[in-house]
């Protein structure tokens, strides 16, 4: 199988470990980069048996075109929660997911969405792919502090500043918690301004792994506005550590505790009073899985290569 991945990710490249896990799976395997400084790619001469495209709006209406022109099937995968885009962006994903031949979404939240705009292309539901033994193997370790963990990019759509918030709520209840806060962007000097000289609060920045700070924590809080999946709650969850968080993402197939996000704080306090486990309810395919399954999710059966 010949296959061409338009995508926004430049670092989606040899030694990548989703590069790798994918194009060992075929014959060939052909990326292009479409981004903000780069809509008009040059997309290399050759036959392609599909076009898998890494999102369903701007990148997604180039895809189609593409693949129109030069007479290939066309896979469209969906990591983000289409009902929190704007209006023009979900008129775009309507547009290429009716152009699709195939689909692969990450949740069945997700392939609910992607069903109601009526395409008629079968819907692969796949995971984002895990290596979840690591995670699996966290040892909780003894802490002083009820701790609470936040994981998550400091920009809007995470809602940094809610954790704070809702933290606050947390410390009338529980005193001795504290919070960890993983993660950069541009709100970090909005944070630091709210959290400064309170100790209770530690800002700890970007963390490659996280499975060191899981080992020493009693809950995972999201606060995200919306999640594509939520790779931070299934790795908690995997671990052992329950996780409180709004309706987002993958969090209530994932077996996270959702509620209301005016109730966020209360289920924390519950959590840390009751000293709960996290279950992860997922099935998390092994990378020979993933890949088989990827693989097969991209062409329709009237082409198999």
């Amino acid at each position: 199988m010949k296959v061409l991945v338009i995508t926004g990710d430049k670092k989606f490249v040899p030694g990548n470990p989703r590069y790798d896990l994918q194009a060992g799976w075929v014959d060939a395997f052909v990326v292009v980069y479409w981004g903000k400084e780069n809509t008009k790619p040059t997309i290399p001469e050759g036959a392609y048996d599909v076009i898998t495209v890494q999102d369903p709006f701007w990148r997604g209406l180039f895809a189609s075109r593409v693949a129109k022109r030069i007479g290939t099937q066309l896979n469209v995968q969906v990591h983000a929660d289409i009902s929190g885009q704007s209006l023009l962006k979900r008129l775009v994903a309507w547009v290429v997911l009716r152009r699709a031949d195939t689909i692969r979404v990450v949740s069945e939240k997700i392939k609910k969405q992607v069903e109601r705009t009526g395409t008629k292309a079968p819907i692969t539901v796949l995971p984002v792919y895990v290596e979840i033994s690591k995670v699996g193997a966290v040892v909780r370790r003894p802490h002083e502090h009820s701790t609470v963990l936040w994981v998550g990019r400091l920009e809007e759509e995470k809602n940094p500043l809610a954790a704070l918030d809702i933290f606050k709520e947390v410390l009338k209840a529980k005193p001795d918690a504290r919070l960890r806060m993983l993660g950069d962007g541009s709100l970090m000097e909005m944070v630091q301004a709210r959290v400064r000289g309170v100790a209770a609060i530690e800002l700890l920045g970007w963390q490659e792994d996280i499975v060191p700070f899981l080992e020493t924590s009693d809950v995972l809080l999201c606060t995200s506005q919306h999640e594509s999946w939520g790779a931070s709650m299934v790795e908690a969850l995997a671990a052992g550590v329950p996780v409180v968080a709004p309706d987002v993402g993958v969090a209530r197939e994932a077996g996270a505790i959702v509620v209301e996000r005016e109730k966020l704080a209360e289920a924390v306090v519950d959590v840390l009073e009751h000293h709960r486990a996290g279950t992860l309810f997922l099935h998390l395919p092994t990378a020979k899985e993933w890949a088989l399954l990827w693989r097969e999710s991209l062409l329709s059966s009237r082409v198999k290569a």
